[in-house]
């Protein structure tokens, strides 16, 4: 598919440009209203990827825990009969605790780690089924209290039985510009890591305790123009980090049910080299 339409789609996505404007502009490049609604299957996410994912070795519940304003929503799953292990924070993208996302979090679980998908839109009722209406909420959220869930949830998994107190983070898009500020926030934090998120601001780059990794598409233009500042703060301070740019592909590239994003290599690679960060990090 042409790279000018992957972008359309990426500013749909992360701007407050309305589904009609987007269609408009999508029927614009390809040539008609009737061309555009073939395409936009190929463009949206299928979710029926994420429902193939099982593992007999998981157990996976939807929990609460208390947030600012009341009850977080999550989604809990842990290996069966071990104890002793590190937690993992997973944090969604911009549109809310989505099939793929509990996906991810169960993947994480049977990895070896406790692995907790937190709703950010929770002050809202949950995630809405409605993407476009996840995306608009999460527009609405109060920053500074949801910050402050993410933490509640950090320390509830640190708590858990079964943890060994070590935690860590990982966030995709929304949820990796969120991994960064839960480095800047939670001096305790083992570990975060970041897939194609928006950097923290360079001043508060010292205040990061935890090892990061930071997973960046080599076609995300809009995301990947503030790396060198923030590379620049993270070597002025002495942060350890690993920062890889996957070559030639798009923002999203991890996510398996976006057809048109997804790129099988780098997703294998970048999660390879996730799982083993956590590893190294969170024993």
């Amino acid at each position: 598919m042409e790279q000018k339409i992957i972008h359309l789609y990426d500013q749909y996505t992360h701007s407050q440009l309305t589904r009609k404007e987007f269609m408009r502009r999508l029927a614009k490049l390809v040539g008609g209203t009737a061309a555009a609604m073939a395409i936009l299957p190929m463009l949206q996410n299928n979710y029926a990827v994420a429902a193939s994912f099982h593992s007999d070795d998981i157990t996976t519940e939807n929990i609460t825990y208390p947030g600012v304003d009341g009850d977080v929503k999550a989604v809990l799953a842990k290996p069966k009969a071990k104890t002793g292990i590190g937690a993992v924070v997973v944090i969604h993208e911009n549109r809310g605790l989505n099939p793929h996302i509990i996906e991810v979090t169960n993947r994480v679980a049977a990895e070896g780690f406790i692995a907790l998908g937190i709703d950010a839109l929770s002050p809202f009722g949950g995630t809405p089924a409605d993407e476009d209406k996840g995306r608009e909420l999460i527009g609405k959220l109060d920053m500074v209290k949801n910050i402050q869930n993410y933490l509640k949830g950090l320390e509830h998994v640190r708590n858990l039985e079964g943890s060994n107190g070590k935690v860590g983070c990982v966030g995709f898009c929304w949820g990796g510009a969120m991994a960064g500020r839960l480095a800047v926030n939670d001096p305790e934090l083992q570990a975060s890591v970041a897939y194609y998120g928006g950097q923290p601001n360079a001043a508060d780059v010292p205040k990061i305790k935890a090892s990061l990794m930071l997973h960046y598409a080599g076609l995300d233009e809009r995301i990947n123009a503030g790396i060198p500042a923030y590379e620049e703060a993270l070597k002025a301070h002495g942060i350890d980090y690993r920062l890889f740019v996957y070559d030639g592909v798009n923002h999203a590239f991890n996510n398996d049910t976006s057809p048109t994003r997804y790129d099988a290599n780098a997703a294998k690679l970048a999660w390879k080299r996730t799982v083993e960060f956590f590893r190294s990090k969170l024993a």
